[in-house]
């Protein structure tokens, strides 16, 4: 299954805020679907589709980017599902949306697609790489760059940025301190959900 490209708010709506995917509200208060309010009790099969599914539209991945990151959190010592988002949160497109220079992952993917951040002083285009303690991230010293992250810095409703991180405003420079904590993950959801989803596969 491809990267989904279609209406944000619809999958807003279906599976709860996700911050990473878009920063629009819906004005309607009925659940989404043909029939709003759903009487039935979800199955369990459900809810642990629901928060595979807001994993992955959230950080933007494709099922088998999913399944690869998962089988990695496996092979880690310690609790899977924690590994499993803190490998999500270090990636580098996360990073810069998490930094607060883009107002969503698909806008700081761009920036990384169209080459105007820097990492340790060179150009990385790979949205996926893993950050590291000790990585400095840097806005390429050019007048539409430094435009285009400026517009969003100081964008009305992002959120905190993580313990891990340090920002420098005014030059326009990160630091990645270390690896991200539980607590401060966005996302809410039930990380042993999507492990158990995948296990009885």
């Amino acid at each position: 299954m491809s990267r989904y490209i279609g209406p944000k708010l619809k999958i807003s709506r279906r599976l709860g805020d996700l911050p990473g995917l878009t920063r629009k509200k819906s004005k309607k208060t009925s659940q989404s679907g043909e029939h709003g309010d759903k009487s039935r009790k979800p199955s369990e099969y459900s809810l642990r589709l629901e928060e595979k599914q807001k994993l992955r539209f959230n950080y933007g991945l494709n099922e088998k980017q999913l399944v690869n990151y998962i089988k990695i959190a496996k092979k880690v010592q310690g609790s899977t599902g924690i590994i499993l988002l803190q490998i999500l949160e270090m990636r580098l497109d996360n990073t810069i949306f998490r930094l607060g220079l883009a107002p969503t992952i698909p806008a700081s993917r761009q920036l990384i697609n169209h080459q105007h951040i820097l990492l340790n002083g060179n150009i990385v285009s790979i949205c996926s790489y893993q950050c590291k303690p000790g990585d400095i991230i840097t806005i390429k010293k050019k007048k539409s760059s430094v435009a285009l992250v400026k517009q969003y810095i100081n964008f009305p409703g992002l959120i905190n940025i993580p313990n891990h991180l340090q920002l420098d405003k005014e030059k326009l420079t990160a630091k990645v301190n270390g690896i991200i904590e539980r607590e401060w993950v966005a996302l809410e959801l039930n990380e042993l959900l999507i492990i158990e989803y995948y296990s009885r596969k």
